[in-house]
């Protein structure tokens, strides 16, 4: 009896250490850590209707992180990206979120690509104290909401208020275009931002908006609307959406006869839109983005030339900006001296005058880089640097 107690009392003062272990696992869960890697999340589209966002995206962080790491990493410490496929939808996105932060421990996540899936997936970074970097995402919400600055959330790339300002201006000022017909996605916060805002700097600038029709993403016949869009008899229509309906979109909008410009966004920005489009039918058409492979600036020619050495392709601009979003990453680590989650999210907001693969940035104080944007021009199936718009600091 004596030693069955004496077994029992063991038993419960090992079972009580290892539930005091646990609990402080688990306090710390998402802390700065010995272990000699970083682990740094990564939620793309790599399956779905706009897969090829996200694997370019994808294709441009690894690349950041394995020069960083070819170099002898961080801190001391090689990067470890873990990788999740969000399928291309919302709910998808949420979940590897979700196991990115409880399961695989990363310290920042870095995507997904498209708004509608960031949105999603925002409050549980914030209810975990994980930065969120979204590289594409350009919907305002992203990083600010009622006035109020998300704290864990940051991006690569412009907001749409410029994407709209930047066309609206192309249009009135460079086609000279006095009135416009818009195109929406409706089941897109990205597309429908735009359009807002595509309307209100045109309207201001003395443009009139004389009709609008909608979509969802995966239709297939578009005749029907455009028909409607093009008895308004506009100068230009802006058709704020991704490259795969926009591809359809343009081609029957030409079997239709309608010839006037057509003018879009970044997420026309895919060597798959000529693919579905066909080259002819994208002359005389054009769209904002983030840069241009035409660029001279030197810095950028370096990016380009290192994505072509380890893919054996031109970096389209979502692996551009997926690349982006690794440099801030990296250089945000460093200057926090650690992976403490906390250390590296206030690292972020002081980012400064960085290098990157399409340019220079400096993070303001809404989470949003100051960086320039580029207007480009489909001739004969090939984009073609049009105009180059640098950001007022």
């Amino acid at each position: 009896m004596k030693l069955g107690k004496k077994l029992m009392a063991l038993t419960s003062l090992a079972l009580g250490v290892t539930m005091m272990g646990a609990i402080f696992t688990g306090c710390g869960g998402n802390q700065a850590s010995n272990s000699s890697e970083i682990k740094i999340g990564a939620n793309f589209e790599l399956t779905g209707g706009v897969a090829n966002y996200g694997s370019q995206g994808l294709n441009g962080l690894k690349l950041a992180i394995k020069q960083a790491n070819e170099k002898g990493g961080v801190l001391g410490k090689q990067i470890n990206l873990v990788v999740a496929d969000n399928k291309s939808e919302a709910s998808e996105a949420a979940n590897a979120t979700t196991k990115l932060i409880s399961n695989d421990k990363v310290k920042v996540v870095v995507g997904p690509a498209t708004t509608s899936n960031v949105l999603a997936t925002l409050q549980i970074a914030e209810d975990n104290k994980i930065p969120l970097i979204a590289p594409m995402g350009t919907n305002p919400k992203i990083t600010v909401e009622n006035g109020k600055v998300k704290p864990y959330a940051f991006r690569s790339c412009f907001i749409d208020p410029l994407q709209g300002e930047v066309m609206a201006n192309f249009a009135t000022k460079t086609l000279n275009a006095k009135t416009a017909a818009i195109y929406v996605d409706a089941s897109s916060d990205y597309s429908k931002s735009l359009a807002e805002v595509f309307t209100k700097i045109f309207e201001a600038q003395g443009g009139k908006v004389v009709a609008q029709e909608a979509f969802l993403q995966k239709d297939q016949d578009f005749k029907s609307t455009l028909t409607k869009l093009k008895a308004g008899n506009p100068d230009v229509i802006f058709i704020p959406a991704y490259y795969e309906e926009v591809g359809k979109i343009v081609k029957q909008a030409r079997e239709l006869g309608i010839n006037i410009p057509l003018i879009g966004t970044d997420g026309w920005d895919d060597s798959k839109l000529t693919e579905i489009a066909g080259a002819d039918p994208l002359n005389n058409t054009y769209f904002s983005s983030h840069y241009s492979v035409q660029d001279n600036d030197a810095s950028v020619k370096s990016f380009i030339e290192a994505y072509k050495a380890e893919y054996g392709q031109e970096p389209s601009v979502f692996a551009a900006l997926g690349y982006d979003g690794g440099m801030m990453l990296i250089d945000a680590i460093k200057r926090a001296g650690s992976d403490d989650p906390e250390k590296i999210r206030v690292a972020l907001e002081e980012t400064k005058d960085l290098q990157v693969g399409t340019g220079i940035i400096t993070m303001s104080a809404t989470h949003d880089p100051i960086k320039s944007a580029v207007v480009l021009e489909m001739k004969n199936g090939e984009k073609v640097f049009k105009e180059k718009i640098n950001p007022n600091k």
